[in-house]
């Protein structure tokens, strides 16, 4: 990933909230038939590893062992020069696109484990469930059904060896620039706007 020092995230409180925020991620790897991308909700569970699950008809059920790249995609927003103060002054500046992006490198690991796998499950409802007037439980369904559906996963662990961040929030422009940034996302206020709002604000604070 091309990462300039200005948009470089390093603050491990950063990173991991992103991952948190947006779980649904893409794993690439080097299959058989070459790169493959899938595309999965994981659960950082430590500073040092990823758990989810796919079919076991999914190629990753085959690489166990592989290297792998995860990447979490935050927030993202085009970025118009009519919000610099500066472009009214000087006229040179040029659209842009503010984003925030994690990439997890890490090693693969398969299990089959069925009570890995339900505490898992358990795990990630209960998680995506709580804002629901009644959440919904793993425990509502049919046991025989249950079982049913943990024979067609397979868990997947992922050992993290290394995190890259890029958060580029306006970070190489001036704060005039960057506020003007702000009251624009804010005016638009289409759907990740107020989302690319409160990562820049964090930002600022990191600043100071």
């Amino acid at each position: 990933m091309y990462l300039p020092t200005h948009f470089k995230e390093t603050r491990s409180e950063m990173l991991h909230a992103l991952m948190r925020e947006y779980p649904f991620a893409t794993v690439i790897a080097q299959g058989e038939r070459g790169v493959s991308a899938n595309h999965l909700p994981l659960e950082l569970v430590s500073d040092t590893q990823l758990h989810g699950h796919v079919a076991r008809g999914n190629e990753l059920a085959k690489l166990d062992g592989a290297e792998v790249l995860v990447i979490f995609r935050g927030p993202d927003g085009y970025v118009s020069p009519n919000w610099y103060p500066s472009k009214r002054e000087t006229h040179r500046e040029v659209p842009t696109w503010n984003y925030a992006v994690v990439h997890v490198h890490g090693r693969l690991r398969m299990t089959n484990d069925a009570v890995w796998l339900r505490r898992l499950l358990e795990r990630l409802t209960d998680r995506h469930e709580a804002g629901q007037a009644e959440p919904w439980h793993v425990s509502d369904a049919p046991e025989d059904h249950i079982e049913k559906m943990l024979k067609a996963i397979t868990g997947l662990e992922i050992d993290i060896e290394r995190i890259e961040g890029k958060f580029k929030l306006s970070q190489n422009h001036p704060a005039a620039n960057r506020a003007g940034v702000v009251a624009g996302l804010q005016e638009r206020a289409r759907r990740a706007d107020a989302e690319l709002v409160d990562l820049m604000s964090q930002q600022e604070e990191g600043r100071s």
